[in-house]
């Protein structure tokens, strides 16, 4: 899309609002009209042939399943850098996502941003399947107040159902796991609103 095309949108644009009855000033229209120009110069300026810009493009699919089981470990997803470059000052081995600091470095895991995870969330590789081992929290069955995270606690589990639910908007995936003690628990929306309450085996 060149300069004139996108011009053309915005004109259109200006005339949608127009009609609906909620028309822009023209000190609107020109701010548009210009953030439009710079971000055209910008495009223009890009190689079409660029690889891709996603970072975990680059490994290979155990690589990356590694490091997305690693990520979905912690329960505040945005702390699994600072914990890796912790362990990297310190000489600690990172386990299985050792292979990062050995053959890509910190400067290729200061790129990897949220969205180049999501892009990958969604994938085969996060999927639990039955019998997995997982850890579930407490928090499943009983309320822990989010500012005493000393209370919570996780218990060793395996995963022996699937099923699936829908509402009258979308479905949703549900499992069941059996404790170490033989109970077994339902997880529903087990990647919805129960996400936080699970996770992969710490080593």
């Amino acid at each position: 899309m060149n300069q004139a095309d996108i011009d053309a949108a915005l004109q259109a644009a200006f005339s949608e609002c127009e009609v609906a009855g909620v028309p822009l000033t023209n000190v609107q229209q020109q701010i548009l009209l210009q953030v439009a120009e710079v971000l055209s110069q910008h495009l223009d300026a890009t190689p079409a042939n660029l690889p891709s810009l996603n970072p975990l493009d680059d490994l290979t699919t155990d690589q990356r399943q590694a490091l997305l089981e690693y990520v979905a470990a912690f329960e505040q997803n945005d702390t699994w850098k600072a914990q890796l470059l912790n362990d990297w000052l310190q000489g600690r081995d990172s386990g299985p996502v050792q292979f990062i600091r050995d053959r890509y470095g910190p400067q290729w895991l200061e790129q990897i941003q949220p969205i180049h995870l999501a892009a990958y969330t969604d994938s085969a590789a996060l999927r639990v399947k039955i019998g997995d081992y997982l850890e579930v929290s407490n928090s499943l069955w009983e309320w822990v107040p989010s500012s005493a995270s000393s209370h919570q606690e996780w218990f060793p589990c395996k995963v022996v159902r699937f099923f699936e639910e829908t509402d009258t908007e979308r479905s949703f995936s549900n499992c069941t796991v059996r404790l170490g003690n033989g109970l077994e628990y339902d997880i529903n929306g087990m990647y919805d609103w129960n996400r936080p309450n699970w996770r992969w085996p710490q080593k």
